[in-house]
């Protein structure tokens, strides 16, 4: 897995951040990015899981341009201590390498109905390419990068206790089951992984 400030098969850019994994990369969400994440947000499954990301194709723009571009970078400008812009959430582009198509995404931000430390990670891949293990790919990739390049202690994730397919990705990037807890009326599974656990966890697959 490579992290890298690289350009992404894009002239008009420069320094735009990637972390490469197997089949996907990681990249920092630009403009070009609009039309994929918004036809995404209109998928059923969205509604259901993500619904904080639905909205009007213009409002999705003024959320582009207003914060998610300007709090990537000024989550990255703070690395390697981000609690100097704890309140900021991270969001990267999922890029299928093999058509260059932007099939989802996965952020980290803090979560207000957890205790703190409150930093979380969530993602979302397009219903075309779910059952294919990117998603995993794609948090495997961002948690790496948070436990060996910023000064992230602990990482909690959360799902739908309905939600086999989001709770099987966080067990499989070894995650510890909490508990069960509710949030706005529904029920999540609620885990954490701290850094030691990470860095025993591939300490194991090196053996």
């Amino acid at each position: 897995m490579v992290i890298n400030c690289t350009n992404f098969d894009n002239e008009n850019s420069a320094n735009i951040f990637t972390i490469n994994c197997k089949d996907i990369v990681l990249r920092e969400f630009q403009m070009e990015d609009l039309e994929d994440i918004y036809n995404i947000t209109l998928q059923p499954e969205i509604a259901e899981f993500l619904p904080d990301w639905i909205a009007t194709k213009e409002t999705r723009r003024e959320w582009l341009i207003k914060y998610e571009i300007k709090e990537n970078r000024e989550f990255l400008d703070s690395v390697p201590d981000i609690s100097k812009v704890k309140g900021r959430a991270f969001r990267l582009g999922v890029i299928l390498k093999k058509s260059n198509k932007l099939i989802g995404w996965i952020n980290s931000g803090l979560k207000e109905e957890l205790p703190p430390p409150n930093r979380e990670i969530g993602y979302a891949i397009s219903n075309e390419y779910t059952g294919k293990g990117y998603g995993t790919q794609a948090a495997q990739g961002l948690i790496k990068y948070l436990f060996e390049n910023t000064n992230t202690e602990i990482l909690n994730a959360t799902a739908l206790t309905y939600n086999l397919a989001s709770n099987n990705v966080i067990r499989k990037c070894g995650f510890r089951l909490i508990d069960k807890i509710e949030i706005e009326g529904k029920e999540y599974f609620y885990y954490r992984l701290s850094k030691s656990e990470y860095i025993m966890g591939e300490k194991d697959e090196k053996i």
